[in-house]
């Protein structure tokens, strides 16, 4: 062979060569595009195509959720309103069921594997959590397993089928896991600021029973039972300096307490005072006695104008919460439990213990004030 001959075929061969790199280069391509589109594609949403269901958080009309230690459902009423289907009275914060929807509704698969004979590899034996989503059409459900080495994402398997395990971010998870008070619609305090306050009355504790010997607690001759002692109580009025610019004056009885720094923290509390959260909102007798309910250590009592009327709230105080955050509370006529941070209140229990003058001296009432009551 020619030198001629060997130099066309080496081109020949390197022409051969390239073009084969280059087919190799677009096969790579067309898969892994088909692969990202395969797995993009598949949402939870569209984990229901067989019964059509739209990929849309609003076609939804039931939830039931397991987060590992309760199971908490949630359906649409007639007004097309999330309720909570074993408290249908509860007031409902629907944010937590609507995210968790938005969430299902946006899920994507990180990886897709096969799954093995044996479940527990990946959890999915005993599921940790599991999800079920009905729509008009269809219903999703999800079981998620184990978190995966790095603890961000979760082994997962859809609508029954075991021959397929995903890998989904810890998203709709740690959204499950929200606990159903923390969805409660705190009631909203009226507006106790200082120039609507026309009268706050502070109850102490119930004082103890003395036992003595001839007491009726020991006497044995009556059948009917002894009555509750009287709780210790701390009024104080609001009245006109005067002008319609003066600010107004605080009277314990006779006493002018207005310069009391221990009534300047009550005042404060009562204008900035609201529930920290939900405790119990179908307490049973035995969870309001644990919160120090019916014998609260101390009752508010606030005497307020509003809407060109006067208006009363009555807010009972029961029992520390362990941690020491706060304390537990209960609206008049309202049965549910709920936390107040101790800073509302600690001007209220200094109160409801020692009066106003319990803890220490107040300054004197600066002169004339005493005659400037009307």
């Amino acid at each position: 062979m020619t030198w001629k001959e060997r130099r066309t075929v080496t081109i020949l061969l390197s022409v051969a060569g390239a073009l084969f790199l280059a087919l190799l280069i677009v096969f790579g391509m067309i898969y892994r595009e088909g692969r990202e589109e395969a797995l993009a594609g598949k949402t939870a949403a569209a984990g229901i195509t067989a019964a059509g269901a739209p990929a849309d958080p609003g076609a939804y009309s039931a939830l039931r959720c397991y987060n590992g230690s309760a199971t908490l459902s949630f359906a649409l009423d007639e007004d097309g309103r999330w309720i909570w289907a074993d408290g249908p009275d509860f007031p409902l914060d629907d944010g937590t069921v609507t995210s968790i929807l938005e969430a299902l509704a946006s899920l994507k698969f990180q990886q897709v594997l096969p799954a093995g004979e044996d479940k527990s590899e990946y959890g999915l034996d005993t599921p940790s959590a599991t999800l079920t989503a009905a729509a008009g059409t269809g219903e999703q459900s999800l079981a998620f397993g184990k978190t995966t080495t790095d603890g961000d994402s979760y082994y997962m398997c859809m609508n029954g089928d075991e021959s397929t395990v995903y890998i989904v971010a810890d998203t709709l998870v740690k959204l499950m896991q929200t606990p159903i008070y923390d969805m409660c619609v705190l009631p909203e305090l009226p507006d106790l600021s200082e120039g609507n306050l026309r009268a706050v009355t502070i109850q102490g504790p119930v004082p103890a029973e003395e036992d003595g010997d001839g007491g009726e607690e020991n006497s044995g001759d009556s059948e009917e039972p002894a009555e509750t002692p009287e709780r210790p109580a701390v009024v104080l009025n609001a009245r006109s300096s005067g002008g319609e610019n003066q600010s107004t004056l605080w009277f314990e009885g006779s006493d002018n307490v207005t310069a009391s720094p221990l009534l300047q923290d009550l005042l404060y509390d009562l204008k900035t005072m609201s529930m920290a959260k939900c405790v119990d909102y179908f307490p049973s007798d035995e969870a309001a006695e644990i919160c120090g309910f019916p014998n609260a250590d101390a009752i508010l009592k606030v005497e307020y104008a509003a809407n060109g009327a006067d208006q009363t709230i009555t807010l009972a105080v029961g029992a520390r919460m362990p941690d020491g955050s706060g304390r537990y509370v209960r609206l008049e006529e309202d049965g549910a439990i709920y936390a107040l941070a101790t800073g509302s209140i600690d001007a209220v229990m200094t109160i409801s213990a020692a009066g106003m003058r319990g803890a220490a001296q107040d300054p004197a009432p600066a002169e004339g004030q005493e005659n400037s009551r009307e």
